[in-house]
């Protein structure tokens, strides 16, 4: 029988292909991935995140504690995603995790601002193994970066990728997989084709953009669906598109605008009917643990819908991940996503998914 964390199961494709049948509420088999919000901290005021807004949690780094004994509760699990609505490298013990995920063979990444990934960080992340680094740019500019991002570190993270490229290209070291991502926005659209220039002058060899999620009613800052491309975008924009995929194709660099390198089969495509939500298993195959430990059925459910009590599905600083996996509170949400009434964060993320 096949690791659930071996090899083969690590191209993203062949997840769907364990989903259980849509009528089961109840799941056996425990979840393949495990979103572990490291830290809720973070150093940016980004215009398209809810923490820029509110506290969702009091501030915490996700103890080392809670950690081992999440990760030892699923000793086959096949991926961990560390990342949240925080930064992650602000965290000391993030290259402990990282190796400690790596001896259990489980493929690991997580998303950065880049601010912070000197020289040091970046080394010790490639010593733990990381797999995957995947930065979040959101410009190409120094301008669109302050007005997206909040803060003035465009240059400075450029330096950090070229320098951290660098690194890599000069020992050999082939892990972790670097791309860059830009959040798909009407205000920042036109730049995307500098956008993949700017990630091959720093070294970078994969280029994203990412799906824009926003509240349905109150939204914030730029993450409004005046700015959604999804349903949304003319033939401008769509020639913006073609425009930037050439230029990857022109670089050698790889580049998707379909959110499919998110976690593993899990993205949803819109289907013609108009049940978009009914599409998605996370709820079947991933957990996601906020750093104070609540359990909530995935990473954009906090993008999608105000308040975490909403879709909160367990305690996990008190409740075993089994418990809670196959608890009263999950059992009510997969049901209710395979329904017409979804649960309103679903409802939301299906409807506004973008690209």
């Amino acid at each position: 029988m096949t690791r659930l964390d071996s090899p083969a199961t690590l191209d993203p494709r062949r997840y769907h292909e364990a989903a259980p049948a849509r009528a089961d509420i109840r799941v056996e088999r425990p979840p393949v991935c495990l979103y572990l919000e490291v830290t809720n901290r973070c150093n940016l005021l980004c215009t398209t995140c809810p923490r820029t807004y509110e506290e969702l949690e009091p501030p915490a780094d996700m103890s080392w504690g809670l950690f081992t004994s999440l990760v030892d509760q699923l000793p086959n699990l096949a991926r961990a995603v560390l990342h949240g609505v925080g930064e992650p490298m602000l965290v000391k013990d993030l290259p402990r995790m990282v190796a400690y995920l790596k001896a259990r063979d489980t493929y690991v990444l997580f998303n950065t601002n880049g601010t912070v990934l000197s020289e040091k960080n970046g080394r010790a992340l490639i010593e733990a193994g990381l797999d995957e680094l995947r930065v979040s740019l959101d410009a190409s500019t120094r301008e669109s970066y302050i007005q997206v991002r909040g803060k003035d570190y465009f240059a400075r993270i450029l330096r950090n990728m070229r320098a951290f490229r660098a690194l890599q290209e000069r020992e050999g070291h082939v892990k972790p997989k670097v791309s860059a991502w830009l959040t798909g926005l009407k205000e920042t659209l036109h730049e995307l084709p500098a956008f993949v220039r700017v990630a091959a002058e720093a070294g970078v060899g994969e280029v994203y953009l990412q799906r824009l999620v926003y509240f349905e009613h109150d939204a914030v800052g730029l993450a409004r669906p005046d700015q959604a491309l999804y349903e949304r975008m003319d033939r401008e924009e769509a020639a913006i598109l073609a425009e930037a995929e050439a230029e990857a194709r022109r670089l050698g660099l790889t580049f998707s605008a379909s959110g499919a390198a998110t976690e593993p089969g899990m993205s949803l495509k819109r289907p013609d009917e108009a049940t978009p939500w009914s599409t998605c298993r996370r709820p079947w195959n991933v957990m996601y643990i906020t750093a104070n430990g609540r359990a909530l059925p995935c990473c954009i459910a906090p993008f999608s819908q105000r308040g975490y009590e909403n879709y909160t599905l367990g305690d996990a600083t008190r409740d075993t991940l089994r418990a809670i996996w196959n608890g009263p509170a999950y059992a009510d949400f997969r049901e209710a996503l395979l329904s017409e009434r979804p649960p309103e964060a679903c409802a939301n993320c299906g409807l506004r998914w973008s690209l």
